[in-house]
């Protein structure tokens, strides 16, 4: 029979182990080889020229109408030949007027759903009227800087390419849960790097992204993340997803820390959704590079990161209370110290005051908890396609 004490130590060293490797060692993992690859590598991709092939930027939209004005302009600053950019607004269902400030603009043609199917499938009808060779997406709330496409479609020139994350960056507004929300992006956006130079991008943010048309295979109208389930197919087909961060959305923060729980356990309950729609990512022997990206950076963050946080903390007191080394009693401390800091951030952000760096053990906390609550709602079968978005502060800027 084994010793309890020693089963104990074992669990501990697994969780050290996992949660060391998900967080840092997987990010510097990639860092470390894309390094000797830079040194071995002489030729920049784009130092030839390349072709602006013709592309159609769509945008899926419910009920924008106190955004979709400043989205249409920032659209009409986007500096690529009009004569190779369609432009196509898709309507789902909205019942606040916001056709009626597109349907001034005859640049855009305008689809309308008469009732509210949910992005998905807004995406899909969009899709049927798409002859251009490449697709870029776009959220209603998300302003792009004018430069995006040619950024992104310079990529495309590797035929190995299928499509194009961009990068998200989140508005320097006066709020309180601003700082840690800005941090969690530049962390992704440094792994999404390391990623597409290593293989390629495990899924694309929907503020921005772009694939070649015919790589478009999604079918379920169901979808929650349809970013990242589009992203991936495109990967499963044998292409890869590149990095553009020359090419970004700019979006306002939540209004309010629940409003970002809202959208938080939405984003959960489709990543575990999205799990069961990409069975083949997790074949090794066909991907083994993907599936070695997709199970470091989706799976064992999705499904295993959150319910080792509890259970190292615990573990590691049952061990310091079995007297073993001050090892174990010093990575308590660091723990505890950990979640008193995420404690006083939450306790800064409930009272509107700025939190500053101890945002980050707050919002790292916080990221956990709505990975397990996004779960119970998966499992528990009460996620649907259609949701009331969540609220955010007003955009005030365009980005250049």
């Amino acid at each position: 029979m084994l010793n309890f004490e020693f089963v104990i130590i074992v669990v501990f060293w697994i969780c050290f182990a996992l949660l060391f490797y998900c967080y840092a060692g997987y990010p510097l993992f990639l860092f470390l080889i894309n390094s000797i690859k830079r040194i071995l590598k002489k030729k920049s991709p784009f130092d030839e020229p390349y072709d602006l092939l013709p592309v159609t930027l769509i945008v899926a939209m419910h009920n924008e109408a106190a955004v979709i004005e400043k989205k249409i302009q920032n659209t009409l600053a986007i500096r690529y030949p009009k004569e190779k950019l369609q432009v196509l607004f898709v309507d789902d269902g909205s019942t606040d007027g916001t056709s009626d400030f597109v349907i001034k603009y005859p640049f855009i043609q305008l689809l309308q759903q008469d009732t509210r199917k949910g992005k998905t499938a807004a995406i899909k009808t969009a899709m049927q009227q798409v002859q251009t060779p490449i697709v870029v997406f776009s959220d209603a709330n998300s302003m792009l800087n004018s430069d995006c496409i040619i950024k992104m479609i310079r990529h495309f020139k590797n035929p190995v390419v299928g499509g194009v994350a961009g990068e998200k960056r989140v508005m320097n507004k006066d709020k309180v849960s601003v700082e840690a929300e800005r941090f969690y992006w530049r962390y992704e956006s440094f792994i999404k790097k390391q990623e597409a130079d290593f293989c390629s991008t495990i899924g694309a943010a929907g503020e921005l992204y772009c694939i070649r048309t015919s790589l478009f295979k999604l079918t379920d109208d169901h979808i929650i993340t349809d970013d990242f389930l589009i992203s991936m197919q495109v990967c499963l087909q044998g292409y890869r997803v590149a990095y553009e961060p020359g090419a970004f959305s700019t979006e306002s923060p939540s209004a309010s820390l629940e409003e970002e729980a809202k959208r938080k356990i939405r984003i959960a309950t489709g990543a575990f959704q999205s799990i069961g729609h990409l069975k083949g990512a997790l074949n090794f022997l066909k991907f083994p590079l993907l599936s070695f990206q997709y199970f470091s950076h989706r799976i064992v963050r999705w499904l295993i990161c959150p319910f080792l946080l509890p259970l190292f903390l615990i573990s590691t007191i049952v061990i310091i209370k079995k007297g073993n080394s001050d090892f174990y009693l010093y990575l308590f401390y660091f723990q505890l110290l950990f979640y008193l800091l995420a404690a006083l951030g939450w306790l800064w952000v409930f009272f509107r005051k700025r939190a500053g760096i101890i945002a980050i053990p707050f919002y790292f906390v916080f990221m956990n908890v709505c990975q397990i609550r996004g779960l119970f709602v998966y499992l528990n079968k009460k996620h649907t396609v259609l949701w009331q978005k969540s609220l955010r502060t007003e955009i005030s800027s365009i980005p250049d």
